[in-house]
């Protein structure tokens, strides 16, 4: 079986303050979780989160970093800065980065090396855009972005994990309906079968990604290649992200 991964993503939201009472709601109802939960909060929060976190059982990730150890690259984080920063996980190839910050396959494929090779978790973003499924190209953009895990070793590939979010549905309120959710997921257990084995396949957790709502996401969790959620917009809530966890803890 495998175990059910709730995330929350911040992007450029919270500062100080809001970060504290955010952690203050989660301790509080983090002793009864089984699922594994993780939130990735802007780089400014790392090592105050990881303080905060400390014992509560929520995990800590970053949402980017370079891929090198070390350079002279003005303005990044290396793997290393946010394991030191207190992260676990690292969060690679989300949309935003790869549509408005312009990274290519190329780069996110860079990123995932480098945070597994640190000794990051890495969580791969994955999907398509809305011109994309029009034209038919969903499981076609799929397969490409997949390409950054060809390669990894077995012990490798364990500490990875998928996040299919269509683009069309991020921020917009459109969720992908069960169907299409599982048919994305379905596809992508396969292809992670033809790159990886297939029983890397059945281990490797692949999330669901878009407009996530404690209205939406419990039919979305019914789906058997769904093994939980990367939260945008309503994981800024505390509240609403515990109900979320909540349901996916069953």
């Amino acid at each position: 079986m495998r175990k059910r991964l709730v995330a929350a993503n911040w992007k450029m939201n919270h500062l100080a303050a809001d970060g504290a009472r955010y952690v203050q709601a989660l301790s509080a109802a983090a002793d009864s979780w089984s699922v594994e939960a993780v939130v990735f909060p802007p780089s400014t929060l790392l090592m105050l989160l990881n303080r905060m976190l400390s014992g509560t059982g929520v995990q800590l990730g970053a949402q980017n970093c370079f891929p090198a150890a070390r350079g002279a690259f003005t303005g990044e984080v290396s793997p290393p800065q946010v394991m030191d920063a207190g992260a676990r996980w690292l969060l690679v190839g989300h949309s935003e980065r790869r549509h408005v910050m312009g990274e290519s396959d190329e780069m996110v494929a860079k990123k995932l090396r480098a945070g597994v090779e640190a000794g990051l978790r890495v969580l791969l973003c994955v999907g398509e855009q809305e011109e994309e499924r029009d034209d038919g190209m969903t499981e076609e953009v799929l397969e490409r972005q997949c390409l950054a895990l060809a390669g990894l070793a077995p012990d490798e590939a364990q500490h990875v994990s998928l996040a299919y979010e269509p683009v069309w549905a991020i921020g917009t309120g459109n969720v992908a309906t069960p169907l299409q959710a599982q048919e994305a997921h379905a596809f992508l257990r396969q292809r992670v079968s033809e790159l990886l084995g297939a029983e890397i396949a059945r281990g490797m957790r692949i999330v669901y990604g878009g407009s996530i709502t404690p209205q939406s996401f419990p039919s979305i969790l019914e789906q058997p290649d769904v093994d939980g959620g990367l939260v945008g917009g309503a994981s800024l809530d505390a509240d609403r992200f515990v109900e979320l966890v909540r349901q996916a803890n069953g």
